[in-house]
């Protein structure tokens, strides 16, 4: 028997386990926080009011935006092993430092800093996770990376109703920049770099990746990835942050509310596992499509008030097909694009997507604010879903050359003349 003497296939196993416990880290971000908030706007000394706070979760979502399209970028051109690595300490060094800010201005900045290196794990986990996934597996792998996301999220609220109470906000960013500790020496050790991205550079070494996104037929391609990444944050953010308000604008009790928070988040983690398997079987660009459209129909159907436990179904679905939409078309855009461009394209889309996520919280707001959220937020979820569908469906790309060879083909769109 030959024993492979490529660190690369030695060490394939931990690309998953590595990169999912990153953006499991970039999960407790999301949640950080709304869970301490309460407790910095009790704190006199800071003088936070809620208008400081937004701008302070607005500003760490700028820099997840700005550090996506720079880190998509410098891992094509560098390696996504050494961004992996950089990102990975960078946000954990500024999350440890959150926990000893003397002011809401100091805060803010160190959350902006932090999401410069958040904004680079995504697209960078996205690509390796592409590139090193099982023959027929690349959806599904996909898929199971992004549960990291919302265990991390999970997790996050859990650390929060033990930790705050007894030990302080300061230490939620102290545990949340721990797990570092452990994981970037084993990155250090057993991560590989992309063998696709080396034998691409070598091709073509003075090749620029951001211009690959609008070059030889891949603009419409581009700026489809893009709206349809704008509106799917959208859609995650918007529910995320308002749905039991929204809930409770219908009629229903604060508890039941909450309840459909957690369900709407069960229903995300079973999109996920469902839609990676689906995706490997009919096609990234079908399924991605179909995800959206699903998700327009129940999101349209819970501005309907449903009697009993039909709501909890109701919103189990939405979570089911929303949630899972916009990483379906990551990774039908990590096909689409060749090596050399695969973490520009995915960061690019990422950014943008970014943009969504700060607007999704921002209009359904002022739906509250104007007495409108319900039922027309729910509309206007459902139009921003069919939206998102109409993107991915004028995406005239086949997958790329060099893509994993797990790439089907039933929906493939012939590429054009270059």
């Amino acid at each position: 028997m030959t024993v492979s003497t490529d660190p690369r296939a030695r060490h394939a196993r931990w690309v998953a386990p590595l990169c999912w416990t990153a953006v499991a880290l970039e999960g407790f971000d999301l949640v950080v926080l709304g869970v301490v908030l309460p407790a910095l706007l009790k704190d006199k000394a800071w003088g936070l009011d809620p208008n400081t706070a937004s701008l302070i979760s607005a500003v760490g979502l700028l820099g997840v935006a700005v550090g996506a399209f720079a880190i998509g970028p410098l891992s094509d051109l560098f390696g996504r092993r050494g961004m992996m690595l950089l990102t990975v300490t960078s946000f954990s060094v500024c999350t440890l430092l959150c926990a000893f800010a003397n002011g809401p201005w100091l805060f803010g900045v160190l959350r902006f800093l932090a999401g410069l290196g958040l904004g680079g794990v995504l697209p960078t986990a996205l690509a390796l996770i592409t590139e090193y996934a099982r023959i027929g597996r690349g959806g599904s792998a996909t898929t199971v990376l992004m549960t990291g996301y919302h265990v991390g999220a999970v997790l996050t609220a859990l650390l929060g109703i033990l930790v705050l109470q007894q030990f302080g906000w300061q230490w939620m960013f102290v545990i949340g920049a721990a797990p570092a500790l452990v994981l970037v020496p084993l990155m250090m050790k057993f991560l590989p770099e992309s063998k696709a991205l080396e034998r691409a550079k070598e091709a073509r070494r003075n090749r620029n990746p951001l211009g690959v996104l609008f070059r030889h037929g891949y603009g419409r391609a581009t700026i489809a990835f893009w709206v349809t990444s704008f509106m799917g944050l959208l859609l995650v953010y918007g529910l995320n942050t308002w749905l039991p308000q929204i809930m409770r604008a219908a009629g229903y009790e604060l508890g039941a509310a909450l309840a459909l928070l957690l369900v709407l988040n069960v229903g995300a983690v079973l999109g996920l596992l469902v839609g990676g398997r689906v995706a490997d079987r009919i096609g990234y660009r079908r399924s991605s499509i179909v995800w959206f459209a699903a998700a327009a129909v129940f999101l349209a159907l819970l501005s309907i008030k449903l009697p009993g436990a039909s709501v909890y179904a109701g919103v189990l679905l939405a979570g089911i097909f929303t949630f899972s939409s916009q990483v379906l078309v990551y990774v039908y855009i990590a096909r689409v694009y060749p090596a050399e461009a695969r973490g520009t394209g995915l960061g690019a889309a990422s950014g943008i997507g970014r943009f969504g996520a700060m607007s999704g919280p921002l209009v359904t707001g002022l739906l509250l604010s104007a007495g409108l959220a319900y039922p027309w937020g729910f509309y206007l979820f459902a139009v921003v879903a069919v939206i998102g569908a109409l993107a991915i469906a004028v995406v005239n790309r086949d997958p790329a050359p060099d893509a994993p060879a797990d790439s089907p083909a039933p929906d493939a769109v012939p590429a054009p003349e270059s």
